[in-house]
C-alpha cells in the first residue's frame, strides 16, 4: 500500500489493507478447513453436500436443487458432488413419495456417522481457528462481516 500511495498518491488504497487481508484470510481458512475434511477422505465438496443433508434432520434428504441452492454451487457442480457421495456410499438416490419425477438425495447411515464425526472435528477446528480471539471481537468481527456480506448480496 505505501507503495502505491508514493506511485499513485492521487488514489485513495486504503481499502487494500481490508480487502487484501479479508482474501489472504479466507485463503488460509480454506486451507485449515480443507485439512480436516481431508483426514475424514472427503473434500470441500462431499463435506458440504453430506453437511448440508445433515442439518435438515431426519430422513436427512433433500432435491438435487434444494442441495444447489443451500451449497449456492451450480445444479452441475451439485451433480458431480452428489455422484462422488453416492459412490462412496455416503448418500444416495431415491424417489420422492410427493413428486413421482423427482428424486431426493439421502444420507445413508455411513454418511450420517461419518458426517458426525468429520463435523465434530471442524468445529473443534473453527473453535481453534479463532481462539486468539476474545469473545467480543468475534461478535464484532461476525457482526461487521454479516452487514458487509448483506450490502454486497451475498
Amino acid at each position: 500500500m505505501a507503495q502505491w500511495r508514493h506511485e499513485r498518491p492521487d488514489l485513495d488504497v486504503s481499502p487494500q489493507g481490508v480487502i487484501g487481508r479479508v482474501h489472504r484470510v479466507a485463503a488460509a481458512l480454506t486451507v485449515e478447513l480443507v485439512e480436516t475434511y481431508g483426514r475424514f477422505g472427503l473434500g470441500e465438496g462431499e463435506f458440504d453436500v453430506l453437511a448440508t443433508l445433515r442439518r435438515q434432520g431426519s430422513p436427512y434428504e433433500l432435491t438435487p436443487s434444494e442441495l444447489a441452492t443451500q451449497t449456492m454451487v451450480s445444479s452441475g457442480a451439485i451433480t458431480k458432488r452428489v455422484d462422488r457421495c453416492i459412490g462412496s456410499g455416503w448418500a444416495e438416490r431415491r424417489g420422492s413419495s410427493r413428486d413421482a419425477r423427482s428424486r431426493l438425495v439421502r444420507l445413508t447411515p455411513s454418511g450420517l456417522e461419518l458426517i458426525d464425526r468429520a463435523f465434530a472435528a471442524h468445529i473443534e477446528n473453527e473453535h481453534r481457528l479463532l481462539s486468539s480471539m476474545s469473545d467480543v471481537d468475534r461478535e464484532a468481527l461476525a457482526g461487521v462481516l454479516s452487514r458487509w456480506a448483506s450490502e454486497l448480496g451475498v
